[in-house]
């Protein structure tokens, strides 16, 4: 660690093995709280490269809970988290729209860090048991086309360093690899980032990846789409800075996306949305990003065919029709 360290502080870059061979040792419990806690502040001070990532991934990825899921071809769609702006789970819903309209989706998520409710808190308060049998899994996957992955019964190797990052109390690595280790290696994804040099980053390491994906960031801080500004697309095909006004969507105020002081709150506004209830702001926030994510899959259909194809499903019924099926079978 002396010389890995003595290396970071020089600006050399490591190499996709070295950096697995670290996390490795990391998740083996061979270093110390403080090896891994100046390890991680180098990395949040300096940045981290492609190959680090990708080698980082790999290890964690090794040790893992697996779940098949390749032969559905599901999409992830989540956000890295941390832009500190406490939106309703935009992404959660996204993802029961999308399966309502008859596409795969293999949610991996967590508890709120940064916001009163992650995607595992809303789930977990409409009734749902979090499970890893793969049986369980599959069934939900067969009847309504979602499942939920909660993430530490997927990734026991965070365990490791939780006391390091609760220490710490910063965004560290591990924050920017929790989007890249769904333990289902899903074929495609729409990944939200809080800014435009994550961007970048993880276009670099999906393109390398070779999956089906679509990063989006809100050019004033989202790590979702949210219509309160321009927004930036960055898929296998294009790279795209769209007005809301020409995709026929108006600009939302930021309070309109308030995510609610509480748990209740919080769910409750997911339950409007995909009972078609909510606010035309949260509404169409939810809308645009389930729009992207199946272009994703569907990447030769334009992005308006998607937005019709997403609200269909949500003004059909079918993607509360989803959401009724997975509490029945996942609760």
């Amino acid at each position: 660690m002396k010389a890995i360290l003595s290396r970071l502080f020089h600006h050399e870059v490591l190499t996709h093995e070295e950096s697995k061979e670290l996390m490795i040792n990391i998740i083996k419990g061979i270093y110390n709280s403080s090896q891994i806690a100046a390890l991680l502040s180098v990395f949040q001070m300096r940045g981290i490269k492609v190959e680090e990532l990708t080698g980082f991934r790999e290890a964690l990825l090794a040790t893992r809970i697996p779940i098949d899921l390749s032969c559905y071809e599901p999409i992830d769609i989540v956000g890295t988290g941390g832009d500190g702006k406490n939106t309703f789970n935009i992404s959660t819903c996204a993802c029961f729209i999308v399966a309502g309209a008859g596409y795969h989706v293999a949610k991996h998520g967590n508890y709120g860090a940064t916001s009163v409710s992650g995607a595992s808190n809303v789930i977990e308060q409409h009734g749902i048991k979090f499970t890893s049998d793969p049986n369980k899994l599959t069934r939900s996957m067969e009847e309504c086309g979602m499942v939920y992955m909660h993430a530490p019964l997927f990734n026991p190797a965070m365990k490791s360093v939780a006391s390091v990052r609760k220490a710490l109390q910063v965004r560290t690595i591990f924050n920017l690899l929790g989007p890249l280790v769904n333990p289902s290696l899903p074929a495609y994804q729409l990944l939200g980032v809080a800014n435009l040099s994550q961007m970048r980053l993880y276009t670099n390491v999906f393109q390398r990846l070779g999956i089906g994906f679509a990063v989006v960031n809100n050019l004033d801080g989202y790590d979702e789409i949210s219509l309160t500004d321009e927004f930036k697309v960055m898929t296998n095909h294009y790279e795209t800075i769209y007005k809301p006004s020409e995709m026929g969507f108006t600009l939302v105020k930021q309070e309109e996306l308030y995510g609610g002081s509480t748990l209740e709150e919080a769910s409750k506004i997911f339950d409007n949305i995909l009972e078609n209830k909510a606010t035309k702001a949260q509404t169409d926030c939810v809308l645009i990003n389930a729009s992207f994510a199946i272009q994703a899959i569907e990447t030769t259909k334009p992005i308006e065919e998607c937005v019709a194809i997403a609200r269909e499903s949500l003004e059909s019924g079918k993607a509360l029709s989803t959401l009724k099926k997975f509490i029945r079978l996942n609760s």
